[in-house]
């Protein structure tokens, strides 16, 4: 009998620490499959990365961060985009370059610098600019706005299928270090 209660106390013992380890894993940790080619050639398609979703519980998203967001549009589908401009950023775009509060931004991580036309945009309080590191084919800011804070599911950081590829996402902080605030 001594046997039988100590065999079903381990048993409980196992199943409380699972259910514990899955909930902290489920409320920290998400992945997510790049779909499509607008983050190449950071990403590809069908790559699987590791989202942090506590990353901003103590900070905003930066310039540069590479983001997991519910889109805007389509709230029911998630995208992966590059942080360019946070709160209170003037961004200036025309064919071939990029300027975040007049500072010209030298992207290393883009394919091409091609964008389809120029505009302009102030970043508004808890919003996030993104953009697509294969401007030729991204559907980010350019064509839909801003992304809202709240929408933020977390920051990609670690791709790690397939296996061949395993890699932490560079958020190319260097780039942008010469931007002035603007909040």
């Amino acid at each position: 009998m001594k046997h039988s209660s100590h065999l079903i106390r381990e048993i409980i013992e196992t199943l409380a620490l699972t259910l514990v380890i899955f909930v902290v894993i489920h409320f920290t940790v998400q992945n997510y499959m790049v779909d499509g080619t607008s983050m190449q050639p950071s990403l590809n398609n069908n790559q699987y990365v590791l989202v942090n979703k506590l990353a901003y519980l103590f900070h905003a998203p930066e310039r540069g961060d590479v983001i997991v967001f519910h889109w805007p549009v389509d709230t029911n589908k998630d995208l992966i985009k590059r942080v360019i401009g946070v709160p209170g950023d003037v961004i200036v775009i025309d064919s071939k370059t990029v300027r975040v509060n007049g500072v010209l931004l030298n992207e290393p991580y883009i394919k091409a610098p091609v964008n389809p036309s120029g505009n302009k945009w102030v970043v508004p309080p808890n919003n996030y600019f993104v953009m697509g590191d294969n401007r030729l084919v991204s559907d980010d800011s350019r064509d839909w706005g801003f992304v809202p804070k709240s929408y933020i599911i977390g920051k990609a950081v670690f791709v790690y299928w397939p296996i061949n590829s395993w890699q932490f996402i560079n958020t190319y902080q260097s780039v942008y270090t010469k931007i002035p605030t603007k909040h």
